[in-house]
């Protein structure tokens, strides 16, 4: 069971890592808006340079025990904040993502923030809306994780 959770910025040596996070195939399936391909390291390589390259993003690892077990992240898209953030699935249900996001929250105070999340997907809508957050809208979107187009809830805290 983790105890204390953290967030720093992201290093090198947390690609790894973030990079296996990001191909469990359950953890894919979940989270539904992935990576076109989960095993394609050059691409995801690419991606990590792009955002930790862009000054309107702030992308932290999420410590457990002082252990990488996640990745959280605020960035811009087409002029709303929003959040993102993923857990390893070993760690699932022990309260990582709600800490991990209050963490985030303190950090990020853009107001409103937004978030979405894949609307069959109820542990983590249930972390946002502890959080405050509140569904605003659905949204139905090609999740390349699916191959299929899927409802996601649009949610904002304000």
């Amino acid at each position: 069971m983790i105890g204390e959770v953290a967030l720093r910025g992201v290093e090198d040596a947390d690609l790894d890592m973030l990079f296996e996070f990001m191909r469990d195939p359950e953890s894919v399936r979940m989270a539904a808006f992935t990576a076109e391909d989960p095993d394609d390291r050059e691409a995801f390589d690419a991606h990590m340079r792009r955002i930790r390259g862009n000054p309107e993003t702030l992308n932290q690892v999420i410590l457990g025990d002082g252990v990488v077990v996640g990745s959280i992240a605020s960035f811009v898209m087409e002029g709303d904040t929003e959040i993102t953030y993923w857990v390893d699935r070993a760690v699932w249900g022990q309260g990582v993502a709600g800490r991990a996001v209050a963490l985030l929250l303190e950090q990020v105070t853009v107001r409103p923030l937004h978030a979405r999340v894949a609307s069959d997907n109820p542990a983590s809508m249930r972390v946002l809306t502890r959080a405050g957050f509140k569904p605003v809208g659905t949204d139905v979107g090609y999740a390349a994780a699916r191959k299929a187009e899927i409802e996601e809830t649009i949610l904002v805290l304000s």
